[in-house]
């Protein structure tokens, strides 16, 4: 039976969707037959087009201006703009403005796959992409990793790079690794020869913050608004929800909605006032946005369907034992080892038999040192094991993660400096007492008789200080430890 549908990418660069043109793509989609709609990791937007109305949508988009592509040929840029304002943590110098200063710089679409993100945050993964530009402590100043294509192999690039050059840097980069000779032992070398930019040595290697994933769903308080977070199970969208949504931002001048790498959408800046419409539109389509945390953790290839039967079945089986997730990230490769993140992977073996019976196929579950999401070193863990016996070896991954975690055992650790502090004793306080009669002067205190304010050192006394009680000079006083006074 030939082809149904033919996919095809409307990229939105750094993830960010004006509501118009959204609205114009999904009236065009709509035409075409097309009743639903879903978001790619790289933050693009995928059409299942039919083959028969294929000619029609492309005229159409031609004369509204909305440009697609092939998925695999043209990579949206990904970004952590999302995140700006909600998920990032720390003092980041990297505004909403700068991240669109930066996308303006873009003269020319990336064929290579490109991000752009804030290290203070953990919401957009840091090293997917083929150029990953991540911002520094200096403002303006951003590290750049290489990953070769078809590679888990990275490179760091030795000096940070001022934010106007990164689209330059960027499309020689990419022309240089076209080139058969280019490796990563001359790319910079060669990058450096050939293209005049600025930048400084890198004196700090970058220090990503430890992974967390925030929950991405539902309403959220934020300052004095709203935001919503969209997530669906199957990963579709219904076309007539998504233009609702997109009348509702027209309509109360909400400028921008976001797609995310964890295929969701994002809606910030919502008004209290304007809430009622938003919580009709979700009951109208009965769309459930409280889904569990250990399901809105995993990234699965776009345009697998059995990609997402497996989670489906794994996430079944977390149910049932009450699995915890809290800090962990699954990913999901059923094609090839792709650069998909994750901290734990489940990856299709290929089939040496070339049997289409589903029950023969086997998978291997590997994870990343230390669990970090953003290494691209995988460590074996079970290898040939079955579908029906995933879930039980992810729930002992999970066990062993945090088993590791719990080594350092910071209860113990906050126990013992308690009692290590309980036995330390404060300093002493000093006082000073009168020899011949054994009254005492008492900083804190003064003598207000003498007219000695409280708070005067024994040493700034006048020289007619005497003794309260017998008269005596300060000469005759002695300091001592307070506990020794005996009351």
């Amino acid at each position: 039976m030939g082809k149904q549908t033919h996919t095809v990418s409307i990229n939105f660069t750094g993830g960010i969707i004006s509501p118009g043109y959204l609205q114009e793509a999904l009236k065009i989609a709509a035409t075409a037959k097309v009743a639903e709609v879903r978001f790619g990791l790289r933050q693009q937007l995928l059409i299942d087009v039919p083959v028969k109305h294929f000619k029609q949508f492309s005229q159409q988009c031609k004369q509204h201006k909305i440009a697609f592509h092939e998925p695999e040929l043209n990579h949206n840029i990904t970004s952590s703009y999302p995140a700006a304002g909600i998920f990032t943590h720390g003092n980041s110098w990297l505004s909403e403005g700068d991240y669109k200063d930066v996308f303006d710089l873009f003269d020319y679409t990336p064929s290579l796959k490109l991000n752009i993100c804030d290290r203070h945050q953990t919401f957009t993964p840091f090293f997917t992409g083929h150029i990953n530009w991540i911002t520094s402590e200096h403002a303006h100043y951003w590290h750049l990793f290489i990953r070769f294509p078809g590679t888990g192999q990275l490179l760091a690039w030795p000096e940070l790079i001022y934010t106007n050059h990164i689209s330059r840097v960027s499309r020689q980069i990419e022309t240089l690794l076209q080139t058969a000779d280019v490796n990563s032992g001359n790319l910079y070398e060669r990058t450096k020869s050939s293209l005049e930019y600025m930048g400084r040595p890198v004196k700090e290697e970058l220090e990503v913050p430890t992974f967390h994933l925030p929950y991405y769903e539902g309403f959220n308080r934020y300052e004095n608004s709203y935001w919503l977070g969209i997530y669906r199970r199957d990963e579709l969208f219904p076309v007539a929800f998504l233009q609702d949504l997109c009348a509702i931002c027209l309509e109360t001048k909400t400028g921008q909605l976001y797609a995310t790498p964890w295929k969701t959408i994002i809606i910030k800046n919502i008004n209290p006032a304007h809430r009622p419409l938003w919580d009709y539109v979700l009951g109208k389509y009965r769309i459930n946005v409280r889904h569990a945390a250990n399901e809105l953790n995993w990234q699965v290839e776009d345009n697998s369907e059995d990609g997402l039967v497996l989670k489906r079945h794994i996430i079944r089986h977390f149910d049932k034992e009450d699995v915890r997730t809290y800090g962990l990230c699954f990913s999901v490769h059923m094609e090839s080892a792709t650069s998909e993140f994750g901290s734990v992977v489940i990856r299709k073996q290929e089939n040496k038999y070339n049997s289409k019976l589903k029950y023969m196929q086997r998978y291997d579950i590997l994870y990343t040192p230390g669990f970090n999401p953003n290494s691209s070193t995988l460590i074996p863990f079970r290898e040939n094991v079955s579908k029906e016996h995933l879930g039980p070896y992810l729930v002992s991954i999970c066990k062993y993660f945090y088993e590791q975690a719990s080594e350092a055992n910071p209860l113990q650790d906050l126990m013992s400096s308690q009692q290590s502090l309980s036995h330390i004793k404060p300093p002493e306080r000093k006082v000073h007492q009168c020899k011949q009669c054994m009254s005492v002067y008492d900083e804190a205190l003064g003598e207000a008789e003498q007219g000695i304010a409280a708070g005067t050192a024994f040493e700034a006394l006048p020289e007619d200080f005497g003794c309260p009680l017998c008269g005596a000079g300060a000469e005759v006083f002695e300091e001592i430890g307070e506990s020794t006074l005996g009351y």
